[in-house]
Protein backbone atom coordinates (compact mmCIF):
# COMPACT_ATOMS: atom_id res chain seq x y z
CA UNK A 1 0.00 0.00 0.00
CA UNK A 2 3.03 2.31 0.14
CA UNK A 3 4.17 1.81 -3.47
CA UNK A 4 4.28 4.95 -5.59
CA UNK A 5 1.90 4.47 -8.52
CA UNK A 6 2.79 5.72 -11.99
CA UNK A 7 -0.18 4.84 -14.16
CA UNK A 8 -0.21 5.41 -17.89
CA UNK A 9 -3.36 5.27 -19.95
CA UNK A 10 -7.04 6.08 -19.74
CA UNK A 11 -9.87 3.58 -19.39
CA UNK A 12 -11.72 4.03 -22.69
CA UNK A 13 -13.74 1.48 -24.66
CA UNK A 14 -13.04 -1.34 -22.24
CA UNK A 15 -9.26 -1.13 -21.97
CA UNK A 16 -6.38 1.09 -20.89
CA UNK A 17 -5.32 3.22 -23.81
CA UNK A 18 -2.70 5.92 -24.23
CA UNK A 19 -3.92 9.47 -23.92
CA UNK A 20 -3.20 12.27 -26.36
CA UNK A 21 -1.57 14.52 -23.78
CA UNK A 22 1.74 14.13 -21.96
CA UNK A 23 0.29 15.93 -18.94
CA UNK A 24 0.11 14.08 -15.63
CA UNK A 25 -2.05 14.44 -12.54
CA UNK A 26 0.12 14.28 -9.42
CA UNK A 27 -1.29 12.85 -6.18
CA UNK A 28 0.04 13.62 -2.69
CA UNK A 29 -0.84 11.97 0.62
CA UNK A 30 -2.35 14.71 2.85
CA UNK A 31 -1.44 12.81 6.01
CA UNK A 32 2.28 12.71 5.20
CA UNK A 33 2.75 15.30 2.41
CA UNK A 34 4.52 12.56 0.44
CA UNK A 35 3.96 11.81 -3.21
CA UNK A 36 1.66 8.87 -3.99
CA UNK A 37 2.14 8.84 -7.75
CA UNK A 38 0.55 10.14 -10.92
CA UNK A 39 -1.83 9.21 -13.71
CA UNK A 40 -2.36 10.36 -17.28
CA UNK A 41 -4.52 13.48 -17.66
CA UNK A 42 -7.24 13.35 -20.30
CA UNK A 43 -7.38 15.87 -23.14
CA UNK A 44 -10.47 17.06 -25.00
CA UNK A 45 -9.59 14.58 -27.74
CA UNK A 46 -9.57 11.78 -25.18
CA UNK A 47 -13.02 12.87 -24.04
CA UNK A 48 -14.17 12.73 -27.67
CA UNK A 49 -12.97 9.12 -27.86
CA UNK A 50 -14.65 8.24 -24.58
CA UNK A 51 -17.96 9.76 -25.68
CA UNK A 52 -17.78 7.98 -29.02
CA UNK A 53 -17.14 4.67 -27.26
CA UNK A 54 -20.05 5.27 -24.89
CA UNK A 55 -22.39 6.15 -27.76
CA UNK A 56 -21.44 3.01 -29.63
CA UNK A 57 -21.83 0.87 -26.49
CA UNK A 58 -25.23 2.43 -25.78
CA UNK A 59 -26.73 0.74 -28.86
CA UNK A 60 -25.96 -2.71 -27.47
CA UNK A 61 -26.25 -2.00 -23.72
CA UNK A 62 -29.67 -0.37 -23.95
CA UNK A 63 -30.95 -3.25 -26.09
CA UNK A 64 -30.15 -5.84 -23.42
CA UNK A 65 -32.97 -6.89 -21.17
CA UNK A 66 -32.89 -5.76 -17.58
CA UNK A 67 -31.97 -9.21 -16.25
CA UNK A 68 -28.81 -9.31 -18.35
CA UNK A 69 -27.79 -5.84 -17.23
CA UNK A 70 -28.55 -6.77 -13.61
CA UNK A 71 -26.28 -9.84 -13.81
CA UNK A 72 -23.38 -7.74 -15.09
CA UNK A 73 -23.91 -5.10 -12.41
CA UNK A 74 -23.86 -7.82 -9.76
CA UNK A 75 -20.60 -9.06 -11.29
CA UNK A 76 -19.15 -5.57 -11.00
CA UNK A 77 -20.25 -5.49 -7.36
CA UNK A 78 -18.36 -8.75 -6.78
CA UNK A 79 -15.24 -7.38 -8.48
CA UNK A 80 -15.33 -4.22 -6.36
CA UNK A 81 -15.80 -6.19 -3.17
CA UNK A 82 -12.67 -8.18 -3.94
CA UNK A 83 -10.84 -4.85 -4.04
CA UNK A 84 -12.63 -3.39 -1.03
CA UNK A 85 -9.74 -3.19 1.42
CA UNK A 86 -7.38 -1.81 -1.23
CA UNK A 87 -10.01 0.70 -2.36
CA UNK A 88 -10.51 2.02 1.16
CA UNK A 89 -6.78 2.37 1.72
CA UNK A 90 -6.31 4.10 -1.63
CA UNK A 91 -9.06 6.63 -0.99
CA UNK A 92 -7.87 7.41 2.55
CA UNK A 93 -4.29 7.92 1.39
CA UNK A 94 -5.49 10.42 -1.23
CA UNK A 95 -8.07 12.55 0.58
CA UNK A 96 -7.42 12.02 4.29
CA UNK A 97 -10.68 10.17 4.99
CA UNK A 98 -10.31 8.15 8.23
CA UNK A 99 -9.99 4.49 7.26
CA UNK A 100 -12.90 3.53 9.52
CA UNK A 101 -15.10 5.74 7.31
CA UNK A 102 -13.68 4.62 3.97
CA UNK A 103 -13.99 0.94 4.92
CA UNK A 104 -17.73 1.45 5.29
CA UNK A 105 -18.47 3.99 2.58
CA UNK A 106 -15.84 3.78 -0.14
CA UNK A 107 -15.48 -0.01 0.08
CA UNK A 108 -18.98 -1.02 1.15
CA UNK A 109 -21.45 1.37 -0.50
CA UNK A 110 -20.58 0.97 -4.21
CA UNK A 111 -21.27 -2.80 -4.30
CA UNK A 112 -24.39 -2.23 -2.20
CA UNK A 113 -25.68 0.34 -4.68
CA UNK A 114 -24.99 -1.87 -7.69
CA UNK A 115 -26.90 -4.76 -6.16
CA UNK A 116 -29.74 -2.52 -5.01
CA UNK A 117 -30.36 -1.01 -8.45
CA UNK A 118 -29.85 -4.27 -10.30
CA UNK A 119 -32.59 -5.76 -8.12
CA UNK A 120 -34.92 -2.83 -8.65
CA UNK A 121 -34.58 -2.68 -12.41
CA UNK A 122 -34.91 -6.44 -12.81
CA UNK A 123 -38.34 -6.22 -11.17
CA UNK A 124 -39.44 -3.11 -13.06
CA UNK A 125 -41.51 -3.40 -16.27
CA UNK A 126 -40.17 -1.57 -19.32
CA UNK A 127 -43.61 -0.14 -19.99
CA UNK A 128 -47.01 0.23 -18.38
CA UNK A 129 -50.38 0.21 -20.15
CA UNK A 130 -53.22 2.46 -19.09
CA UNK A 131 -56.67 3.30 -20.37
CA UNK A 132 -57.03 6.63 -22.12
CA UNK A 133 -59.64 9.18 -21.06
CA UNK A 134 -60.79 9.49 -24.67
CA UNK A 135 -60.90 5.78 -25.42
CA UNK A 136 -58.19 3.39 -26.51
CA UNK A 137 -55.05 2.37 -24.64
CA UNK A 138 -51.73 4.06 -23.91
CA UNK A 139 -48.35 2.39 -23.44
CA UNK A 140 -45.89 4.46 -21.41
CA UNK A 141 -42.32 3.35 -22.13
CA UNK A 142 -39.25 3.98 -19.96
CA UNK A 143 -36.33 4.54 -22.33
CA UNK A 144 -32.71 5.23 -21.34
CA UNK A 145 -31.42 8.72 -22.11
CA UNK A 146 -28.11 7.78 -23.70
CA UNK A 147 -24.63 8.82 -22.56
CA UNK A 148 -24.38 10.27 -19.04
CA UNK A 149 -21.51 12.56 -18.09
CA UNK A 150 -20.66 11.89 -14.44
CA UNK A 151 -18.50 14.48 -12.63
CA UNK A 152 -17.62 13.79 -9.00
CA UNK A 153 -15.55 15.48 -6.24
CA UNK A 154 -12.77 14.14 -4.05
CA UNK A 155 -14.47 13.77 -0.67
CA UNK A 156 -16.34 10.48 -1.32
CA UNK A 157 -15.07 9.60 -4.80
CA UNK A 158 -16.34 6.04 -5.20
CA UNK A 159 -19.65 6.38 -3.36
CA UNK A 160 -20.60 9.61 -5.15
CA UNK A 161 -19.64 8.12 -8.51
CA UNK A 162 -21.64 4.94 -7.96
CA UNK A 163 -24.67 6.90 -6.74
CA UNK A 164 -24.91 8.00 -10.37
CA UNK A 165 -23.40 5.09 -12.25
CA UNK A 166 -25.53 2.33 -10.69
CA UNK A 167 -29.01 3.67 -11.54
CA UNK A 168 -27.80 5.01 -14.90
CA UNK A 169 -26.38 1.64 -15.97
CA UNK A 170 -29.34 -0.28 -14.59
CA UNK A 171 -31.71 1.69 -16.82
CA UNK A 172 -29.58 1.15 -19.94
CA UNK A 173 -27.41 4.27 -20.13
CA UNK A 174 -23.64 4.40 -20.64
CA UNK A 175 -21.10 6.50 -18.75
CA UNK A 176 -18.25 8.96 -19.18
CA UNK A 177 -16.82 9.49 -15.69
CA UNK A 178 -14.49 12.34 -14.70
CA UNK A 179 -12.96 11.82 -11.26
CA UNK A 180 -11.48 14.71 -9.29
CA UNK A 181 -7.72 15.34 -9.68
CA UNK A 182 -7.21 14.81 -5.93
CA UNK A 183 -8.61 11.26 -6.09
CA UNK A 184 -7.64 9.48 -9.30
CA UNK A 185 -5.78 6.41 -8.05
CA UNK A 186 -8.99 4.74 -6.90
CA UNK A 187 -10.34 5.04 -10.45
CA UNK A 188 -7.59 2.63 -11.54
CA UNK A 189 -9.13 0.00 -9.28
CA UNK A 190 -12.58 0.81 -10.65
CA UNK A 191 -11.34 0.32 -14.23
CA UNK A 192 -9.78 -3.01 -13.29
CA UNK A 193 -13.05 -4.13 -11.70
CA UNK A 194 -15.06 -3.10 -14.79
CA UNK A 195 -12.78 -5.14 -17.04
CA UNK A 196 -12.86 -8.15 -14.71
CA UNK A 197 -16.65 -8.08 -14.48
CA UNK A 198 -16.95 -8.32 -18.26
CA UNK A 199 -18.99 -5.18 -18.89
CA UNK A 200 -19.13 -4.51 -22.64
CA UNK A 201 -16.43 -2.12 -23.89
CA UNK A 202 -17.48 1.51 -23.70
CA UNK A 203 -20.22 1.09 -21.11
CA UNK A 204 -18.08 2.93 -18.53
CA UNK A 205 -15.20 5.19 -19.58
CA UNK A 206 -12.92 7.06 -17.15
CA UNK A 207 -11.24 10.34 -18.09
CA UNK A 208 -9.38 12.05 -15.21
CA UNK A 209 -8.93 15.77 -15.63
CA UNK A 210 -9.32 19.26 -14.26
CA UNK A 211 -12.27 21.64 -14.33
CA UNK A 212 -11.68 22.47 -17.98
CA UNK A 213 -12.18 18.82 -18.93
CA UNK A 214 -15.33 18.74 -16.79
CA UNK A 215 -16.62 21.78 -18.66
CA UNK A 216 -15.86 20.11 -21.97
CA UNK A 217 -17.91 17.07 -20.93
CA UNK A 218 -20.82 19.28 -19.87
CA UNK A 219 -20.89 21.01 -23.27
CA UNK A 220 -20.10 17.97 -25.40
CA UNK A 221 -22.71 17.36 -28.13
CA UNK A 222 -22.49 13.61 -27.59
CA UNK A 223 -23.55 13.80 -23.92
CA UNK A 224 -27.27 13.37 -23.19
CA UNK A 225 -27.37 14.01 -19.42
CA UNK A 226 -25.08 15.40 -16.71
CA UNK A 227 -24.87 14.15 -13.12
CA UNK A 228 -22.70 16.36 -10.90
CA UNK A 229 -21.69 16.58 -7.26
CA UNK A 230 -19.57 19.49 -6.13
CA UNK A 231 -19.60 23.12 -5.11
CA UNK A 232 -22.60 25.38 -5.53
CA UNK A 233 -20.50 27.82 -7.55
CA UNK A 234 -19.52 25.17 -10.10
CA UNK A 235 -23.06 23.79 -10.05
CA UNK A 236 -24.44 27.16 -11.13
CA UNK A 237 -22.08 27.23 -14.10
CA UNK A 238 -23.08 23.70 -15.11
CA UNK A 239 -26.75 24.55 -14.73
CA UNK A 240 -26.33 27.56 -17.03
CA UNK A 241 -24.61 25.46 -19.69
CA UNK A 242 -27.20 22.69 -19.48
CA UNK A 243 -29.97 25.28 -19.60
CA UNK A 244 -28.61 26.65 -22.87
CA UNK A 245 -28.41 23.13 -24.27
CA UNK A 246 -31.75 21.99 -22.78
CA UNK A 247 -29.75 19.09 -21.37
CA UNK A 248 -31.08 17.20 -18.31
CA UNK A 249 -28.90 17.69 -15.25
CA UNK A 250 -28.85 16.73 -11.58
CA UNK A 251 -26.81 18.79 -9.13
CA UNK A 252 -25.88 17.73 -5.59
CA UNK A 253 -24.19 20.81 -4.19
CA UNK A 254 -23.09 22.47 -0.95
CA UNK A 255 -24.67 22.65 2.46
CA UNK A 256 -24.69 24.49 5.76
CA UNK A 257 -27.18 22.39 7.65
CA UNK A 258 -28.61 22.91 11.11
CA UNK A 259 -28.22 20.58 14.07
CA UNK A 260 -31.16 21.44 16.35
CA UNK A 261 -30.78 20.40 19.98
CA UNK A 262 -34.13 20.61 21.74
CA UNK A 263 -34.19 21.44 25.45
CA UNK A 264 -34.47 17.76 26.42
CA UNK A 265 -31.68 16.50 24.12
CA UNK A 266 -29.21 14.03 25.65
CA UNK A 267 -26.19 14.40 23.39
CA UNK A 268 -23.74 13.45 26.14
CA UNK A 269 -24.92 9.85 25.65
CA UNK A 270 -25.06 10.13 21.85
CA UNK A 271 -21.57 11.40 21.07
CA UNK A 272 -20.73 8.83 18.40
CA UNK A 273 -23.89 9.62 16.43
CA UNK A 274 -23.44 13.35 17.01
CA UNK A 275 -19.86 13.20 15.75
CA UNK A 276 -20.98 11.44 12.55
CA UNK A 277 -23.68 14.05 11.97
CA UNK A 278 -21.37 17.04 12.42
CA UNK A 279 -17.71 16.11 11.82
CA UNK A 280 -17.70 13.03 9.56
CA UNK A 281 -14.74 12.79 7.18
CA UNK A 282 -12.89 15.65 8.89
CA UNK A 283 -15.80 17.98 8.23
CA UNK A 284 -15.31 17.54 4.47
CA UNK A 285 -18.90 16.38 3.93
CA UNK A 286 -21.70 18.37 2.32
CA UNK A 287 -24.62 17.29 4.52
CA UNK A 288 -23.07 17.88 7.94
CA UNK A 289 -24.98 19.93 10.50
CA UNK A 290 -22.24 22.45 11.24
CA UNK A 291 -24.63 25.09 12.63
CA UNK A 292 -25.47 23.75 16.10
CA UNK A 293 -28.62 25.39 17.49
CA UNK A 294 -28.70 25.14 21.28
CA UNK A 295 -31.45 26.31 23.69
CA UNK A 296 -30.27 29.35 25.65
CA UNK A 297 -31.16 27.63 28.93
CA UNK A 298 -28.55 24.93 28.23
CA UNK A 299 -26.15 26.89 26.06
CA UNK A 300 -23.06 26.88 28.29
CA UNK A 301 -23.49 23.18 29.07
CA UNK A 302 -23.76 22.25 25.38
CA UNK A 303 -20.74 24.34 24.43
CA UNK A 304 -18.73 22.51 27.10
CA UNK A 305 -19.90 19.11 25.81
CA UNK A 306 -18.93 20.00 22.24
CA UNK A 307 -15.57 21.30 23.38
CA UNK A 308 -14.97 17.98 25.09
CA UNK A 309 -15.98 16.13 21.92
CA UNK A 310 -13.51 18.13 19.84
CA UNK A 311 -10.67 17.69 22.31
CA UNK A 312 -11.27 13.94 22.63
CA UNK A 313 -11.26 13.30 18.87
CA UNK A 314 -8.13 11.38 17.91
CA UNK A 315 -6.17 13.20 15.21
CA UNK A 316 -3.86 11.16 13.04
CA UNK A 317 -2.87 9.52 9.79
CA UNK A 318 -5.95 8.64 7.79
CA UNK A 319 -5.01 4.95 7.53
CA UNK A 320 -4.66 4.56 11.29
CA UNK A 321 -7.71 2.66 12.59
CA UNK A 322 -7.88 4.89 15.69
CA UNK A 323 -8.05 8.16 13.73
CA UNK A 324 -11.25 10.17 14.03
CA UNK A 325 -10.01 13.39 12.41
CA UNK A 326 -7.65 13.17 9.47
CA UNK A 327 -6.10 15.96 7.40
CA UNK A 328 -7.63 18.39 4.97
CA UNK A 329 -7.32 17.13 1.41
CA UNK A 330 -4.84 19.80 0.30
CA UNK A 331 -2.87 22.82 1.51
CA UNK A 332 -5.40 25.00 -0.28
CA UNK A 333 -8.29 23.44 1.64
CA UNK A 334 -6.47 23.83 4.95
CA UNK A 335 -5.82 27.48 4.12
CA UNK A 336 -9.53 27.92 3.33
CA UNK A 337 -10.56 26.43 6.68
CA UNK A 338 -8.01 28.49 8.59
CA UNK A 339 -9.23 31.61 6.79
CA UNK A 340 -12.75 31.01 8.08
CA UNK A 341 -11.44 30.42 11.60
CA UNK A 342 -9.72 33.81 11.50
CA UNK A 343 -12.84 35.40 10.03
CA UNK A 344 -14.96 33.93 12.83
CA UNK A 345 -12.68 35.43 15.47
CA UNK A 346 -12.60 38.77 13.65
CA UNK A 347 -16.42 38.86 13.57
CA UNK A 348 -16.61 38.46 17.34
CA UNK A 349 -17.30 34.76 17.77
CA UNK A 350 -15.49 33.03 20.62
CA UNK A 351 -13.16 30.19 19.64
CA UNK A 352 -13.58 27.73 22.52
CA UNK A 353 -11.16 25.02 21.37
CA UNK A 354 -9.23 23.96 18.28
CA UNK A 355 -8.59 25.67 15.01
CA UNK A 356 -4.83 25.15 15.16
CA UNK A 357 -2.23 23.08 13.33
CA UNK A 358 -1.02 20.12 15.36
CA UNK A 359 2.74 19.62 15.59
CA UNK A 360 3.05 16.94 12.92
CA UNK A 361 3.42 16.53 9.19
CA UNK A 362 0.29 16.66 7.09
CA UNK A 363 -2.42 19.23 6.33
CA UNK A 364 -4.28 19.01 9.64
CA UNK A 365 -6.56 21.43 11.46
CA UNK A 366 -7.76 20.57 14.97
CA UNK A 367 -11.59 20.55 15.33
CA UNK A 368 -12.80 24.06 16.14
CA UNK A 369 -15.82 24.95 18.28
CA UNK A 370 -17.12 28.52 18.08
CA UNK A 371 -19.51 29.94 20.68
CA UNK A 372 -21.40 33.25 20.76
CA UNK A 373 -22.19 32.92 17.05
CA UNK A 374 -25.15 34.63 15.44
CA UNK A 375 -26.68 33.38 12.24
CA UNK A 376 -25.58 36.43 10.24
CA UNK A 377 -21.86 35.65 10.59
CA UNK A 378 -19.82 34.16 7.76
CA UNK A 379 -18.99 31.01 9.73
CA UNK A 380 -22.74 30.41 10.15
CA UNK A 381 -23.74 31.18 6.56
CA UNK A 382 -20.95 29.93 4.30
CA UNK A 383 -19.83 26.37 3.70
CA UNK A 384 -16.39 25.89 5.26
CA UNK A 385 -15.87 22.17 4.46
CA UNK A 386 -13.71 21.49 7.45
CA UNK A 387 -13.98 20.55 11.16
CA UNK A 388 -15.59 23.80 12.35
CA UNK A 389 -18.85 23.97 14.36
CA UNK A 390 -20.72 27.19 15.15
CA UNK A 391 -22.98 27.09 18.22
CA UNK A 392 -25.99 29.44 17.97
CA UNK A 393 -28.45 30.06 20.79
CA UNK A 394 -32.25 30.20 20.56
CA UNK A 395 -35.15 30.75 22.97
CA UNK A 396 -38.16 29.03 21.41
CA UNK A 397 -38.76 26.19 18.98
CA UNK A 398 -40.20 28.63 16.45
CA UNK A 399 -37.01 30.67 16.67
CA UNK A 400 -34.91 27.52 16.16
CA UNK A 401 -36.90 26.66 13.03
CA UNK A 402 -36.55 30.22 11.74
CA UNK A 403 -32.77 30.18 12.27
CA UNK A 404 -32.43 26.77 10.62
CA UNK A 405 -34.38 27.96 7.58
CA UNK A 406 -32.50 31.27 7.37
CA UNK A 407 -29.92 29.83 5.00
CA UNK A 408 -29.38 29.70 1.26
CA UNK A 409 -28.69 25.97 1.64
CA UNK A 410 -30.95 23.01 2.38
CA UNK A 411 -29.29 19.59 2.17
CA UNK A 412 -29.10 17.85 5.55
CA UNK A 413 -29.67 18.48 9.24
CA UNK A 414 -30.73 16.78 12.44
CA UNK A 415 -33.12 17.25 15.37
CA UNK A 416 -32.20 15.81 18.80
CA UNK A 417 -34.75 14.87 21.45
CA UNK A 418 -35.87 11.68 23.24
CA UNK A 419 -39.41 12.67 22.25
CA UNK A 420 -39.52 11.39 18.66
CA UNK A 421 -42.93 12.86 17.88
CA UNK A 422 -41.76 16.29 18.99
CA UNK A 423 -38.54 15.99 17.00
CA UNK A 424 -40.44 14.75 13.96
CA UNK A 425 -42.71 17.78 14.12
CA UNK A 426 -39.69 20.09 14.06
CA UNK A 427 -38.01 18.10 11.27
CA UNK A 428 -41.03 18.51 8.99
CA UNK A 429 -40.75 22.29 9.29
CA UNK A 430 -37.14 22.49 8.14
CA UNK A 431 -36.48 23.51 4.53
CA UNK A 432 -34.11 20.73 3.57
CA UNK A 433 -33.95 17.72 1.30
CA UNK A 434 -32.96 15.30 4.08
CA UNK A 435 -32.97 15.38 7.87
CA UNK A 436 -32.35 12.93 10.69
CA UNK A 437 -33.71 12.48 14.18
CA UNK A 438 -31.10 11.73 16.87
CA UNK A 439 -28.53 11.02 14.17
CA UNK A 440 -28.06 11.22 10.44
CA UNK A 441 -27.96 7.78 8.88
CA UNK A 442 -27.76 7.92 5.09
CA UNK A 443 -29.64 5.04 3.50
CA UNK A 444 -29.60 4.22 -0.23
CA UNK A 445 -33.29 3.32 -0.07
CA UNK A 446 -34.17 6.99 0.55
CA UNK A 447 -33.95 9.78 -2.03
CA UNK A 448 -31.05 12.13 -1.32
CA UNK A 449 -30.58 15.72 -2.49
CA UNK A 450 -31.07 19.34 -1.59
CA UNK A 451 -33.24 22.40 -1.99
CA UNK A 452 -32.28 26.03 -2.61
CA UNK A 453 -28.53 26.38 -3.24
CA UNK A 454 -27.96 22.75 -2.30
CA UNK A 455 -28.97 21.49 -5.69
CA UNK A 456 -31.51 20.12 -8.11
CA UNK A 457 -32.81 16.56 -8.29
CA UNK A 458 -32.56 13.45 -6.15
CA UNK A 459 -30.24 10.47 -6.02
CA UNK A 460 -30.71 7.09 -4.31
CA UNK A 461 -33.99 5.37 -3.65
CA UNK A 462 -36.19 3.89 -6.40
CA UNK A 463 -36.78 7.48 -7.48
CA UNK A 464 -33.25 7.72 -8.88
CA UNK A 465 -34.14 5.30 -11.68
CA UNK A 466 -36.73 7.76 -12.97
CA UNK A 467 -34.08 10.46 -13.41
CA UNK A 468 -32.17 8.38 -15.98
CA UNK A 469 -35.06 7.55 -18.31
CA UNK A 470 -37.20 9.39 -20.81
CA UNK A 471 -40.90 8.58 -20.93
CA UNK A 472 -42.47 7.86 -24.30
CA UNK A 473 -46.23 7.59 -24.74
CA UNK A 474 -47.58 5.33 -27.48
CA UNK A 475 -51.28 5.82 -28.26
CA UNK A 476 -52.99 2.56 -29.21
Amino acid sequence: MTTVVEHDGLFIDGSWTAGESAQRIEVVNPSTERRLGSVSAASSGDVDRAVAAARQAFLEWSARNSDERADLLNGLADALERRGAEMAQTVSRQNGMPIAVSNGLEAGFPPLLLRYYSGLVAAQPTFTRRSGLLGGQIDVLRKPMGVVGVIVPWNFPQTLAMMKIAPALATGNTIVLKPSPETVLDSILLGEAIAEAGLPPGVINIVPGDGAIGGYIVRHPGIDRIAFTGSTETGRTIAQECGKLLRPVSLELGGKSATILLDDADIANSMADFFKATLLNNGQTCFLGTRVLAPRTRYAEIVDVLAGLAQAATIGDAVDESTMIGPMVSPRQRQRVEGYIEKGKAEGARLVVGGTRPDREGWFVTPAIFADVTNDKAIAREEIFGPVLSVISYDTEDEAVAIANDSCYGLGGTVWSPDHDRARGIAERIETGTIGINGYNLDPAAPFGGVKDSGIGREWGPEALDTYVELQSIYL
